[in-house]
């Protein structure tokens, strides 16, 4: 009774910590380079996922001499447990503004094409024919499994994206550009597609800055809310409405879920960040969508999928220091 009662406890320990998904992605974003004592690495291999997802801010660069930006690069790249994870895990990603080579940086970014370079290089992807042939780092790629394949697309921010208006409210960094642009033209034509292909039964959106909140000061997508409003019309058409968002840049954890005229559950969006630094927060910052906690701990997130009978099951993870779990949800979409 004793060894039977110790073996349930066990298996609940294992299902806890998620060894029995079917497909494990981690990911996480603001990564500073040279606070290799503070990285999460650690704990990310302690929950064995599948792949790895960067969602920007890979490094804190902000430089114009890719020299520089590449041993920064290599720096982050020769973490002896993030080496471990590479050996474990396919690694993805994307970039935001201080791996892209300028804070809040936006198309007019002069050495924009030398920096893709360099973040390809630090993503193993220099022989990638796909993403060589067109402007900017988006990319999408299809996360298999015995049970079904979860579509992961890395959307660019930064090389299309029209420019920022200052703002001279006090907490506030930026006011509203209300026609400017997010993702190109070249970009949204492909956004499409990617979510109308067939062959995925979950679709992954990575978009490096936050979409669905509104009021916060600093960068979003609301900030140029025609743009924020083409993205939502983008999902509200594709066939599918199994597609959620990844964020990070914002050095907090936090879960926002909005809801969509003719889908039957709202769309969530979960945003992880830093992996080595958060802002300590005095108040509560405003996200009117917000569901859960506001985190302003060191954080990774990850996503358990499991295919079940006509479903496929989300269980979403914030992880902290040590292992500690900070935040859970649990989704489920129909399969078709």
């Amino acid at each position: 009774m004793r060894f039977f009662l110790v073996l349930i406890f066990c298996v609940s320990l294992g299902l806890s910590k998620g060894h029995a998904q079917d497909l494990r992605v981690a990911f996480g974003s603001c990564s500073r380079q040279d606070l290799s004592d503070k990285q999460l690495w650690k704990e990310v291999l302690e929950v064995k996922p599948d792949a790895w997802v960067w969602t920007g801010d890979n490094v804190y660069a902000d430089t114009r001499d890719m020299e520089k930006m590449r041993a920064m690069y290599e720096k982050q790249k020769s973490h002896p447990d993030y080496q471990l994870l590479r050996s474990k895990a396919k690694i993805y990603g994307t970039w935001d503004d201080h791996d892209y080579g300028e804070n809040d940086g936006g198309k007019n970014f002069t050495m924009k094409a030398q920096s893709k370079i360099e973040l390809m290089r630090f993503l193993d992807l220099t022989n990638d024919e796909a993403l060589d042939a067109h402007e900017g780092v988006y990319q999408s790629y299809d996360l298999k499994n015995k049970s079904g394949v979860v579509r992961l697309i890395l959307l660019d921010t930064r090389s299309f994206r029209d420019d920022l208006v200052p703002s001279k409210t006090k907490g506030r960094r930026y006011d509203i550009n209300p026609e400017g642009d997010v993702l190109g033209e070249a970009q949204w034509q492909w956004f499409e597609k990617e979510l109308s292909r067939p062959g995925a039964d979950v679709f992954m959106v990575i978009t490096s800055i936050q979409l669905i909140p509104v009021e916060h000061g600093f960068e979003k997508w609301a900030n140029l809310p025609k743009a924020r409003q083409k993205f939502l019309d983008v999902l509200s058409k594709a066939p599918s409405q199994n597609i959620f968002l990844v964020s990070g840049d914002r050095h907090i954890a936090e879960v926002s879920a909005l809801t969509i005229p003719g889908w039957k559950n709202p769309l969530y969006e979960f945003t992880s960040s830093g992996l080595t630094h958060t802002w300590t927060i005095a108040g509560e910052e405003p996200n009117g969508f917000r569901k859960g906690p506001l985190i302003a701990e060191r954080n990774f997130g990850w996503i358990g999928f499991n295919w079940v009978g006509k479903e496929v099951k989300l269980d979403y993870h914030v992880v902290g220091p040590e292992g500690k779990i900070l935040y859970e949800l649990n989704l489920s979409y129909p399969l078709h």
